[in-house]
């Protein structure tokens, strides 16, 4: 893995006039730790892992590099026909995402005047209007793999001039679930071409599978430092009172946005009906809401119209919800992974967040496979009016102790800690 201090400005990278004018208008500062390490060898034509915290600012690191090599190639005299192709695909796992990453390089590529034009393609919206975007092929196209294997099929596009392809979220994108989808585009695409990986965490499996699908690629891996602004609390809960626990804690400290995770889509139905009932309104993010109904509940919570916003994990990757100040895990994720992907969501760009997980008895030793995973270990902490019952917490404290060692080999046993007291620190912070 490389590694490097990041510069004080954005033109030590190499970036155009362009670039940088709209840069400044934004008021990126300096790059990141991941731009500034990576976006020197995207310019150079490498191929890249990326490997960097979720609001690290991994999508202007692919963005901007991939629009000025565009600019470059423009300016060159061409013969070539038009046709429905393709220079630059990047693939997301989810709607929104593509959205959001088709909409930051809109908003990066303002000064070139019109010269590349960007496409996103998703499902769960008409196909025939984004077959009418594609007419006469497009620059970069941001697309879910699906949605792009129907436009395909439909002669929307072509995929066999791609020169650069991204793969944001590469974990999810090189899992299980998009795998068949995922092989069946890389075989319309040139064997030569640049690919990027950008993720927040790299499984084994998903190293394995780089090995046979890029050339010589460089590998960054960068822990920001900005990851420190996220706090990260777990709070034990008796069976059966995290609904109350969680209605306590949103009425104590009057979250003007709470994003809270769970794991199946009827859950967030049945956890909005029962806050309701406690006189908390919160509304719902899955699969089976429209399309547009999904858009118009996430722009709502964005702009802070929506206090409480309870999620699949759909909205675990890649939204940038600017200044969230809450993320809860109500039900734990079942992927570890997953856990770092959720807690993104607050902490962003060096922001201060806070990530809450409420743990009762069964979920406790699939947190500490979580914690094992992402290497991190937290304390675990009780809210004054919610202790857990003695029995629990004595069998907690035991599972959370070391292998006892051979009698009298070991050190000598430490008192129990008393159990921090969260609503205390929680003012506080």
């Amino acid at each position: 893995m490389t590694s490097a201090t990041a510069p004080d400005n954005f033109t030590e990278l190499g970036l155009i006039p362009a670039l940088l004018t709209r840069l400044t208008e934004l008021e990126y500062q300096q790059p990141t730790p991941i731009q500034a390490q990576a976006i020197p060898c995207v310019l150079a034509g490498r191929d890249l892992i990326a490997g960097a915290n979720t609001g690290s600012g991994k999508t202007a690191t692919f963005a901007l590099p991939l629009l000025q090599q565009l600019d470059a190639e423009k300016s060159l005299p061409s013969t070539s026909d038009k046709g429905n192709y393709v220079t630059g695909l990047i693939l997301v796992p989810t709607r929104e995402l593509a959205k959001q990453v088709a909409d930051s390089i809109k908003s990066y590529a303002v000064h070139f005047n019109g010269a590349i034009k960007t496409v996103a393609v998703f499902g769960g919206v008409s196909a025939n209007t984004q077959m009418l975007a594609l007419r006469g092929g497009t620059d970069i196209l941001v697309a879910t793999p699906g949605r792009l294997l129907d436009l395909i099929s439909n002669n929307a596009i072509k995929l066999d001039r791609v020169k650069t392809l991204v793969l944001d979220e590469a974990d999810r994108m090189m899992s299980l679930g998009f795998t068949d989808e995922l092989s069946a585009l890389l075989e319309l695409m040139p064997k030569k071409k640049q690919i990027l990986l950008f993720s927040a965490t790299f499984p084994d499996q998903v190293q394995e599978l780089t090995q046979s699908l890029l050339n010589d690629p460089v590998e960054i891996q960068v822990q920001s430092a900005d990851a420190s602004t996220l706090v990260q609390r777990v709070f034990t809960v008796n069976k059966g009172e995290k609904t109350a626990l969680l209605a306590h804690l949103i009425k104590q400290h009057e979250w003007q946005q709470a994003l809270i995770f769970v794991n199946a889509k009827k859950h967030c139905d049945y956890l909005a009906q029962k806050l309701s009932k406690r006189g908390i309104a919160a509304e719902v993010f899955h699969g089976d809401k429209g399309q547009g109904a999904r858009t118009r509940v996430l722009e709502a919570f964005k702009a802070g119209e929506i206090d409480v916003l309870i999620a699949t994990d759909i909205a675990a990757r890649g939204l940038d919800i600017e200044k969230l100040p809450v993320v809860i895990n109500f039900d734990l994720p079942r992927s570890p992974s997953d856990y770092m992907h959720r807690i993104g969501r607050s902490g962003r760009a060096g922001e201060v967040g806070l990530a809450l997980s409420l743990i009762d008895h069964e979920d406790y030793h699939h947190f500490k496979v979580i914690e094992k995973k992402n290497k991190i270990r937290l304390e675990r902490e009780q809210v004054v009016g919610f202790e857990v019952d003695e029995v629990i917490a004595d069998e907690v404290s035991d599972a959370d102790k070391p292998m006892a060692k051979p009698e009298g080999t070991g050190k000598k046993k430490r008192k129990k800690k008393a159990p921090v007291n969260a609503d205390i620190w929680l003012r506080n912070s």
